[in-house]
């Protein structure tokens, strides 16, 4: 129950279309409509400089006009790149999809990457996050910079926009500056999704101050709730309501042909610690049993899983566990909305300009 508004909160869903070698859009393409028969929150596909295979930008954009509700999260590096661009290209996704874009930031460390620019050395992972926090920030700047009403697009007078609803955000981050505006109208969302996987200590703190969904590691629902607890307390620590955050826990699973029981070794059921990730091995019912429990007792907002056998395990998971938290009623039967903003529960954001405009 939410104290708030007294009504019980549905579970969120995301799923993972990560296909180790592909260098097609064909299987994400597959999986993602199979996730928006789920009626899935969103799907994320994740990229690094040094991983073979498609920019997963561009691989969501070709999914984007094969689907219709599913949001749409690829990974985007911060480092290295220019935020100008990146804001750019997101809200191009959002675009295309028509509000179900959002993206993953993240950040790369090594050497190995920072040669591949040749601009700069690699420097310390808490640099970098901070680094990734700037750049979300100016982002929502960049996607204010255009009012929503900027566009005029007046055939008999010429006249595309209203230049003075256009702005410069004359943004100065530790690492660089950016005067603006945008170079893409506002977004249909108004700020394409935030996500950030909350993993490790140094990325906690952007979550906390821009992530609309954090992603947290856990082997229990105590361990989650504790992330989850902690995560909100540094969002209301800046000044954000934390109901605005979505905590997600995210899960590697081996759904084991949907024949077996959760294997030994993983908690009663849980997932068990690997050095990558929490790792669940069992059946779509027990994987049903743990989320409804992790979500009737608060610790986590929902749920977003990488697949051991990418699209088998979809298929069980989608006609297994998400067929009966349907059925049980915590998680949904159909899209409500048409953005992703609006599958996560989250209210389109009001432009700042406006704003100001309004009030003076």
């Amino acid at each position: 129950m939410t104290a708030r508004t007294g009504r019980r909160r549905l579970l969120h869903l995301a799923v993972a279309l990560d296909r180790p070698g592909a260098y097609d859009a064909t299987g994400p393409v597959a999986m993602a409509r199979l996730a928006e028969q789920g009626a899935l929150d969103f799907v994320t596909l994740g990229d690094s400089f040094v991983r073979p295979g498609l920019d997963a930008l561009a691989v969501l954009a070709r999914v984007a006009p094969a689907t219709t509700r599913i949001g749409l999260v690829p990974t985007v590096t911060t480092t290295h790149t220019e935020p100008f661009h990146v804001q750019a290209a997101v809200a191009t996704l959002d675009w295309v999809s028509r509000g179900r874009a959002g993206w993953q930031a993240e950040v790369s460390a090594t050497e190995e990457e920072a040669r591949l620019f040749g601009r700069r050395h690699a420097v310390p992972v808490d640099a970098l996050w901070q680094e990734a926090a700037d750049v979300a920030d100016v982002a929502r700047r960049l996607w204010d910079s255009w009012e929503d009403d900027a566009e005029i697009r007046d055939v008999a007078t010429g006249r595309f926009i209203d230049r003075t609803k256009l702005h410069y955000v004359d943004f100065h981050g530790g690492t660089f500056f950016v005067k603006g505006p945008s170079i893409v109208p506002r977004p249909p969302q108004g700020h394409p999704v935030i996500v950030v996987d909350a993993a490790q200590p140094a990325a906690r703190d952007a979550a906390a101050r821009h992530a609309d969904v954090a992603l947290i590691p856990a082997t229990s629902g105590a361990e989650a709730a504790a992330s989850r607890t902690e995560l909100r307390d540094a969002a209301r620590a800046y000044g954000r309501d934390p109901d605005t955050l979505r905590v997600l826990a995210s899960l590697a699973v081996d759904l084991s042909g949907g024949e077996h029981s959760a294997a030994r070794g993983h908690g009663g059921g849980g997932p068990r610690r690997t050095a990558d990730c929490p790792f669940y091995r069992g059946g779509p019912v027990d994987l049903a049993e743990l989320m409804t429990d992790w979500h009737a007792a608060g610790a986590v907002d929902g749920f977003h899983f990488r697949s051991a056998e990418p699209h088998g395990d979809l298929e069980r998971l989608v006609n297994g566990t998400v067929a009966l938290l349907q059925h049980r009623g915590t998680f949904r039967t159909f899209y409500p909305g048409s953005t992703l903003r609006e599958h996560l529960g989250l209210a389109h954001p009001a432009n700042r300009h406006a704003r100001a405009g309004g009030a003076a």
